[in-house]
Protein backbone atom coordinates (compact mmCIF):
# COMPACT_ATOMS: atom_id res chain seq x y z
CA UNK A 1 0.00 0.00 0.00
CA UNK A 2 1.09 3.10 -1.11
CA UNK A 3 1.44 6.22 1.89
CA UNK A 4 -0.45 8.71 -0.69
CA UNK A 5 -0.41 11.76 1.99
CA UNK A 6 3.13 11.56 3.35
CA UNK A 7 5.11 14.00 1.51
CA UNK A 8 8.47 12.41 -0.38
CA UNK A 9 10.96 14.68 0.62
CA UNK A 10 9.66 14.83 4.30
CA UNK A 11 9.85 10.65 4.53
CA UNK A 12 13.18 10.59 2.52
CA UNK A 13 14.85 13.22 4.70
CA UNK A 14 13.51 11.58 7.71
CA UNK A 15 14.81 7.80 6.42
CA UNK A 16 18.35 9.49 5.96
CA UNK A 17 18.47 10.84 9.16
CA UNK A 18 17.67 8.17 11.14
CA UNK A 19 20.99 6.40 10.85
CA UNK A 20 24.42 8.30 10.14
CA UNK A 21 24.77 6.18 7.04
CA UNK A 22 22.13 4.31 5.85
CA UNK A 23 23.48 2.58 2.66
CA UNK A 24 27.37 0.24 3.15
CA UNK A 25 28.73 2.47 0.64
CA UNK A 26 29.38 -0.65 -1.87
CA UNK A 27 27.82 -0.79 -5.74
CA UNK A 28 24.81 -2.52 -6.49
CA UNK A 29 25.65 -6.09 -7.74
CA UNK A 30 23.59 -6.40 -10.68
CA UNK A 31 24.81 -2.63 -11.79
CA UNK A 32 28.56 -3.91 -11.25
CA UNK A 33 27.27 -7.27 -13.55
CA UNK A 34 25.84 -5.11 -16.37
CA UNK A 35 28.06 -2.22 -16.62
CA UNK A 36 31.30 -3.32 -15.58
CA UNK A 37 32.52 -4.17 -19.35
CA UNK A 38 30.61 -1.18 -20.80
CA UNK A 39 32.55 1.43 -22.44
CA UNK A 40 33.17 4.17 -19.71
CA UNK A 41 31.33 7.96 -20.94
CA UNK A 42 28.51 10.27 -18.80
CA UNK A 43 26.20 8.36 -16.66
CA UNK A 44 23.35 9.45 -14.76
CA UNK A 45 22.27 7.83 -11.48
CA UNK A 46 18.64 8.04 -10.63
CA UNK A 47 18.12 8.10 -6.41
CA UNK A 48 21.79 7.88 -6.07
CA UNK A 49 21.35 7.60 -2.26
CA UNK A 50 24.92 7.92 -0.41
CA UNK A 51 26.81 7.43 -3.47
CA UNK A 52 27.69 3.99 -3.70
CA UNK A 53 26.99 3.83 -7.12
CA UNK A 54 27.82 7.47 -8.61
CA UNK A 55 31.50 6.76 -7.10
CA UNK A 56 32.04 3.44 -8.36
CA UNK A 57 30.97 4.64 -12.23
CA UNK A 58 33.79 7.61 -11.30
CA UNK A 59 36.63 5.45 -9.97
CA UNK A 60 35.62 3.57 -13.67
CA UNK A 61 36.04 6.64 -16.06
CA UNK A 62 32.64 7.78 -16.11
CA UNK A 63 31.58 11.29 -15.71
CA UNK A 64 28.67 10.77 -13.20
CA UNK A 65 25.55 12.56 -12.18
CA UNK A 66 23.67 11.37 -9.31
CA UNK A 67 20.45 12.67 -8.41
CA UNK A 68 18.44 12.17 -4.96
CA UNK A 69 15.69 14.17 -3.49
CA UNK A 70 16.98 14.05 0.08
CA UNK A 71 19.93 16.82 0.63
CA UNK A 72 21.26 14.98 3.53
CA UNK A 73 21.83 11.95 1.07
CA UNK A 74 23.27 14.10 -1.83
CA UNK A 75 25.67 15.90 1.69
CA UNK A 76 26.93 12.11 2.11
CA UNK A 77 27.19 11.25 -1.53
CA UNK A 78 29.62 14.48 -2.25
CA UNK A 79 31.69 13.76 1.28
CA UNK A 80 32.25 10.09 -0.07
CA UNK A 81 33.15 11.23 -3.43
CA UNK A 82 35.65 13.33 -1.66
CA UNK A 83 37.19 10.55 0.62
CA UNK A 84 37.26 8.47 -3.12
CA UNK A 85 38.89 10.82 -5.04
CA UNK A 86 36.11 10.92 -7.90
CA UNK A 87 34.81 14.32 -6.71
CA UNK A 88 35.73 15.87 -9.98
CA UNK A 89 33.80 13.30 -11.64
CA UNK A 90 30.72 13.16 -10.42
CA UNK A 91 28.24 16.42 -10.05
CA UNK A 92 24.92 16.14 -7.72
CA UNK A 93 21.60 17.67 -8.22
CA UNK A 94 18.55 17.33 -6.01
CA UNK A 95 15.69 16.55 -7.90
CA UNK A 96 12.21 15.24 -6.54
CA UNK A 97 11.58 12.78 -9.84
CA UNK A 98 8.13 13.17 -11.34
CA UNK A 99 8.42 16.70 -10.98
CA UNK A 100 11.60 17.96 -11.93
CA UNK A 101 14.62 15.50 -14.48
CA UNK A 102 18.13 16.40 -14.83
CA UNK A 103 18.96 18.07 -18.46
CA UNK A 104 20.77 16.55 -20.85
CA UNK A 105 21.39 13.04 -22.74
CA UNK A 106 24.13 9.95 -21.03
CA UNK A 107 25.67 7.31 -22.35
CA UNK A 108 24.57 5.40 -18.99
CA UNK A 109 21.13 5.84 -17.02
CA UNK A 110 20.81 3.97 -14.60
CA UNK A 111 17.92 2.77 -11.89
CA UNK A 112 18.80 1.11 -8.94
CA UNK A 113 16.18 0.20 -7.09
CA UNK A 114 13.59 3.18 -7.92
CA UNK A 115 10.98 2.15 -5.57
CA UNK A 116 9.15 3.76 -2.60
CA UNK A 117 6.50 3.37 -0.09
CA UNK A 118 5.28 7.22 -0.51
CA UNK A 119 3.65 8.32 -3.81
CA UNK A 120 5.94 8.01 -6.92
CA UNK A 121 5.65 8.38 -10.28
CA UNK A 122 7.69 5.59 -11.32
CA UNK A 123 6.10 4.84 -14.69
CA UNK A 124 6.26 8.57 -15.87
CA UNK A 125 9.93 8.85 -14.10
CA UNK A 126 11.13 5.69 -16.18
CA UNK A 127 9.61 6.69 -19.43
CA UNK A 128 11.73 10.23 -18.91
CA UNK A 129 14.66 7.73 -18.24
CA UNK A 130 14.19 6.27 -21.64
CA UNK A 131 14.02 9.60 -22.99
CA UNK A 132 17.15 10.44 -21.21
CA UNK A 133 19.60 7.67 -22.95
CA UNK A 134 22.11 9.40 -26.02
CA UNK A 135 22.18 7.10 -28.94
CA UNK A 136 23.92 4.38 -28.52
CA UNK A 137 23.87 4.66 -24.63
CA UNK A 138 22.25 1.89 -22.13
CA UNK A 139 19.15 2.09 -19.81
CA UNK A 140 19.31 -0.14 -16.90
CA UNK A 141 16.65 -0.73 -14.62
CA UNK A 142 16.61 -2.90 -11.34
CA UNK A 143 13.98 -3.44 -8.89
CA UNK A 144 13.23 -5.64 -6.50
CA UNK A 145 10.46 -8.55 -7.92
CA UNK A 146 9.11 -9.61 -4.32
CA UNK A 147 9.98 -9.08 -1.34
CA UNK A 148 12.15 -11.49 1.36
CA UNK A 149 11.09 -14.72 1.36
CA UNK A 150 10.90 -15.00 5.66
CA UNK A 151 9.05 -11.53 4.73
CA UNK A 152 5.55 -12.29 6.28
CA UNK A 153 4.05 -8.78 6.75
CA UNK A 154 2.59 -6.71 4.33
CA UNK A 155 4.85 -4.65 2.07
CA UNK A 156 4.06 -0.83 1.41
CA UNK A 157 6.23 -1.35 -1.59
CA UNK A 158 4.80 -2.77 -5.27
CA UNK A 159 6.68 -5.21 -6.74
CA UNK A 160 6.22 -4.62 -11.25
CA UNK A 161 6.24 -7.47 -13.55
CA UNK A 162 9.07 -8.06 -15.94
CA UNK A 163 6.42 -7.15 -18.49
CA UNK A 164 4.96 -4.41 -16.89
CA UNK A 165 7.98 -2.10 -17.36
CA UNK A 166 8.07 -3.79 -20.93
CA UNK A 167 4.81 -2.41 -21.48
CA UNK A 168 5.18 0.94 -19.71
CA UNK A 169 8.21 1.35 -21.31
CA UNK A 170 7.21 0.27 -25.01
CA UNK A 171 9.98 1.08 -26.63
CA UNK A 172 10.00 0.85 -30.22
CA UNK A 173 12.44 -1.89 -31.93
CA UNK A 174 13.15 0.67 -34.55
CA UNK A 175 15.79 2.46 -31.90
CA UNK A 176 15.68 -0.26 -29.31
CA UNK A 177 18.08 -3.45 -28.72
CA UNK A 178 16.35 -5.26 -25.38
CA UNK A 179 20.11 -6.49 -24.01
CA UNK A 180 18.12 -8.02 -20.86
CA UNK A 181 14.82 -8.60 -18.80
CA UNK A 182 15.77 -11.00 -16.36
CA UNK A 183 14.44 -12.02 -12.67
CA UNK A 184 17.13 -12.86 -10.85
CA UNK A 185 17.57 -15.11 -7.16
CA UNK A 186 19.82 -14.27 -4.92
CA UNK A 187 20.16 -15.30 -0.72
CA UNK A 188 19.03 -12.43 1.10
CA UNK A 189 19.06 -13.86 5.26
CA UNK A 190 16.87 -11.94 7.59
CA UNK A 191 18.30 -9.67 9.97
CA UNK A 192 18.17 -12.39 12.40
CA UNK A 193 20.38 -15.00 9.93
CA UNK A 194 17.24 -16.80 8.88
CA UNK A 195 17.42 -18.44 5.58
CA UNK A 196 15.80 -16.91 2.60
CA UNK A 197 16.14 -15.75 -0.88
CA UNK A 198 15.15 -12.47 -3.01
CA UNK A 199 13.84 -11.98 -6.61
CA UNK A 200 15.55 -8.55 -8.34
CA UNK A 201 14.36 -7.62 -12.08
CA UNK A 202 16.98 -6.78 -14.88
CA UNK A 203 15.34 -4.73 -17.58
CA UNK A 204 18.68 -3.26 -19.93
CA UNK A 205 17.99 -1.86 -23.08
CA UNK A 206 20.43 -0.38 -25.88
CA UNK A 207 19.33 2.74 -27.69
CA UNK A 208 20.61 2.18 -31.47
CA UNK A 209 18.92 5.42 -33.42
Amino acid sequence: MIKSDMDPTEYWEGRYQENARFWSGKPNKLLVREVEDLTPGTALDLGCGEGGDAVWLAARGWRVTGVDISETALKRSAAFAEESGVADRISFERHELGKTFPEGEFDLVSAQFLQSPVAFDQDGVLSQAAGAVAVGGTLLVVMHGSGPSWHKQPTHVEFPTLEAVVEVLSLPESAWKTEKVEGVVSDFPSPEGEPGTRVDNVWRWTRTA
